[in-house]
Formats: C-alpha cells, structure tokens, sequence
C-alpha cells in the first residue's frame, strides 16, 4: 500500500482490550488470555494490511499479551514458597485505572455537550421544536474498533476467491472519498454495509475503507451507532462541511 494513514484521533491498544473485553462479555477481572490475544492480534492483521501508522504501539501490546499466555501455560514452581502473582495482575489492574479514566472522560465530555445545548438568548418556538426533533435520536460514535470489525467481515466474502490473473488497479483513496462524499450530498446517511456490499473486489473494500477512514480524519464525516456494537451510519459532519463540486 502506497497511500500511509495517520490517524491521530483514534484509540490506543488498552482500548482494545477494553473493546473486546465488552465485545465478548468478558470480566475484565478474569480475562481468558488465550482467547482476547487470538482477537487482539487478528486485529492487528488488519491494521497492518491498512498499512495503519499507529501500528506500532499495537504490536508492542500484543507482545505482552503473548507474553502473559506463556506464562499462564506454565506450571507453578513446586518450591516457591510464597504464592505466585497471577501473570495478568498487572494488565489487569492497568485496564482497570484507564477505565475509570475513559469513564470520568465520558462524562465530561457528556456534561460539555449539555452545556452546549443551553442558550442565554431567546429564540423562536418554531427553532426549538426543530432541536427537540433532532434530539429525538441518540447515536454513538463508532471507534476504529467498530470500523474493523465492519471491514473484516466485508472482506471474508472474498477469502475464498481466486486469482487466476493479476488484474490493473482501477481504484483510487482520492476517487473513492469524492464518490462517498457525493453520495451523501444525495442521501443524509448511509449504511457503512452498503458501501462494502457495492465493491466487486477485495482491493476495492480495502481502498474504500481507507477513503473512509481518511474522511474520518479530515472530520468530513461521522460514523454512528443507534447502540454499542451495532451497525454502522456514514454521515456528513454537519461542523465542517465543504462544498463538493460535480465532476
């Protein structure tokens, strides 16, 4: 991959974990290690293939959790005379500390967008109706996580396909951010799965995905969830949007 994404603006590895703690309904107490690194590292066989440059910190992550299972498949020490610390003890109390963290940073991320909603001015009967109505739906913002795992299943439709011949390259990150943002100047919102379900070819949902995440990091669009783990909503980010021009 030719085209390198930076993308300052998304989680960390113990996001991860946290991630796939919640995803799978783990206690964050007693985590099978064996099984979050198996997740963890197909993970990062995503972001490696998306040439992802945050890459880095992941892997050092997955090292540890590698770490920790080789470990756990020790037998104890016979002639220990104290009690062995379980190898996770550390992680765990390191995932612990930031989640209180990201939750003490949710709610004051929660309280500065209910103070945003309150206004010192008077205005009409007829704009407030209009806010209420807007805020009729709750959305939540989708993660990089989300984003993945939305682009790992559209990819295993064409884990089965051959290639009997190499076939030029007819898709570009430049092309496919116009068609996406074109798109939704026709439709407010668009399924994520109905982008993905459009491309005819693995390097097309690969060169799609990349589009998106760029108009991400550009903060052209929102990806939205009406609940946690569920479908994906691509929408146009209504604070910072540019006129497209018609080819």
């Amino acid at each position: 991959m030719s085209y390198k994404l930076k993308l300052d603006l998304f989680e960390g590895p113990l996001d991860l974990l946290l991630y796939l703690i919640k995803k799978n309904e783990m206690n964050i107490c007693d985590i099978p290690i064996a099984a979050i690194t198996d997740q963890y590292i197909e993970y990062i066989e995503m972001m490696k293939m998306l040439d992802l440059e945050v890459i880095g910190d992941f892997l050092v992550m997955a090292a540890t959790l590698m770490q920790i299972k080789s470990r756990m498949l020790l037998p104890p020490d016979p002639q220990a005379e104290e009690e062995q610390e379980d190898p996770r003890s550390d992680l765990i109390r390191r995932l612990q500390e930031y989640k209180i963290f990201k939750e003490i940073a949710e709610k004051l991320k929660e309280k500065a967008m209910q103070r945003q909603n309150l206004y010192a001015r008077q205005v009409d009967v007829e704009t407030v109706r209009e806010w209420q109505q807007d805020a009729k739906e709750v959305y939540f913002e989708a993660n990089l996580f989300d984003l993945i795992n939305a682009f790992t299943q559209a990819l295993s439709k064409f884990k089965k396909d051959k290639i009997y011949q190499v076939a030029q390259d007819e898709f570009t990150v430049e092309q496919k951010i116009h068609d996406i943002l074109h798109l939704l100047l026709r439709r407010p919102q668009v399924m994520l799965t109905e982008f993905f379900e459009q491309a005819k070819s693995k390097i097309e949902i690969i060169v799609l995905f990349m589009a998106i995440l760029e108009l991400i990091r550009l903060r052209e669009i929102k990806v939205i969830q009406k609940r946690l783990f569920a479908d994906i909503e691509v929408v146009r980010n209504k604070d910072n949007v540019i006129p497209v021009q018609e080819a």
